[in-house]
């Protein structure tokens, strides 16, 4: 940082009850005292004064709220100033140029203010990013899961792998460079490489609910014409999104609906039936159902009454990688058929009937158990560091049994860089370009 004074408005650019107008830099009090000249020289930390904000000439343009942060003691770890006003777009304009017009002064870039709290140690990177992970959140357990992970849930999780592999690289390192005083500190090596990787594997194994947080989980709804699948579709989304008709074929396109269930953000996606002799514009119905398929984190196949075994296979294998879930339609005409196993979800989306059972049984089949805000949230790059810290923790403890004792330590190295990545610790300016670049300007 240059010892600059940055400034943003920090509340959305729409009319609303308060506006906040935030500075932080070494220059923030004397700058904001210019816009209320009747706050004291040296104010109250963390005292709100009510107070006029002026213009250049001194005349009032508002009355207010003004704060003032002491350094270290703030968000950024730096002075800062936020001035609480009424919510109108322009005389917020109006006094977010009235400081810009001090030299000292420049716009705040995306994310800057966080990033400025993590470069002064107020916040490590996985808190950090869950400052907008929190803004962004569209669901119950989006929302609480962000804020464990501004709370430390995260970054622990992260710490305690660390940790602990940062002092055996150490060890590792000090029989290499001084084998005399460090005889014997490479006796557990192996057992110790072991069981990170393990801890590691659980780690990246659970990374996959913390992306499904985030993200929210994508759930088809596929099978042959007239199978009831927008009925069904209807019923689970509350409304008549879709068009239903006796005659086969009538979903032609995907669609997409939203919907929150037990905290957990889904986006359901009705499709068009599946059959070997479509119209020209059915076909490219059909089509986009099989990329929706391989999108999905859930295929659920809608069986209509009285289905053939065959048949049943050849739709099954529609659903090629992704998890399936098997659902009887239409259990309102048909209440028995031989195909039909007795454990199978029998549902009427023109009823209601089992429709409880559904939900219960897809959360169940996307969480495995569990409640999805208890899961820290991932982010693909944390995944991706994750994956990239075990496959060299897996060679460390190949290597640990038949290589030499420089393989070890160089494979846990590359381990600690990686999971560096998430906390922080070892980062580039270009990543943190990239990871404050989504985040808010006044954020």
């Amino acid at each position: 940082m240059s010892g600059s004074t940055i400034a943003a408005l920090a509340t959305a650019p729409a009319a609303g009850a308060v506006g906040i107008l935030r500075l932080s830099g070494p220059a923030a009090l004397e700058v904001g005292r210019k816009l209320a000249p009747g706050i004291p020289a040296e104010p109250t930390p963390r005292h709100a004064y009510l107070t006029a904000f002026v213009d250049s000439e001194g005349r009032t343009l508002d009355e207010g709220l003004f704060l003032y942060f002491r350094a270290p003691h703030s968000f950024t770890g730096e002075d800062v100033v936020e001035l609480q006003a009424h919510g109108g777009p322009r005389l917020l304009q109006l006094l977010l140029g009235r400081v810009l017009e001090d030299e000292r002064v420049r716009p705040a870039r995306p994310g800057e203010f966080t990033r400025r709290a993590f470069l002064l140690g107020r916040l490590d990177l996985t808190r950090a990013e869950a400052v907008a992970d929190l803004v962004a959140a569209d669901s119950e357990a989006a929302v609480r899961a962000a804020a464990a992970g501004l709370s430390g849930a995260l970054s622990g999780r992260v710490r305690a792998l660390e940790e602990p592999l940062r002092q055996l690289h150490a060890d590792l390192e000090g029989v290499l460079n001084f084998p005399d005083e460090a005889e014997g500190a490479d006796a557990e090596a192996q057992a110790r490489v072991a069981a990170l990787r393990a801890q590691a594997q659980v780690f990246l194994d659970e990374a996959g609910r913390g992306r499904l947080v985030r993200r929210g989980a994508r759930v088809v709804l596929y099978g042959p014409v007239n199978a009831g699948k927008s009925t069904l579709f209807n019923r689970l989304v509350g409304e008549a999104r879709a068009l239903v008709d006796d005659e086969p074929g009538t979903t032609r396109d995907v669609l997409e609906a939203r919907v929150e269930w037990d905290g957990l953000a889904l986006t359901l996606l009705d499709t068009a039936g599946l059959r070997d002799t479509p119209g020209r514009v059915e076909a490219l119905g059909i089509a986009r159902t099989r990329e929706a398929l391989a999108a999905a984190d859930l295929a659920v196949l809608v069986l209509p009454p009285d289905v053939a075994a065959s048949e049943t296979e050849a739709w099954t294998r529609e659903a090629g990688a992704t998890p399936l879930l098997h659902v009887a339609g239409k259990c309102d005409v048909s209440a028995s058929s031989s195909s039909r196993g007795p454990d199978q979800l029998r549902v009427s989306g023109l009823t209601g009937e089992g429709i409880e059972a559904l939900r219960t049984t897809v959360l169940s089949r996307l969480w495995g158990g569990g409640t999805p805000s208890a899961v820290a949230l991932v982010s693909e790059r944390h995944a991706d560091a994750l994956r990239r810290a075990c496959e060299a923790l897996a060679r460390a403890e190949q290597a640990s049994r038949v290589s030499t004792l420089e393989v070890v330590s160089g494979e846990v190295g590359l381990a600690l860089e990686a999971l560096g990545e998430v906390s922080g610790t070892h980062v580039s300016e270009a990543l943190l370009d990239a990871i404050f670049q989504r985040f808010c300007i006044g954020k």
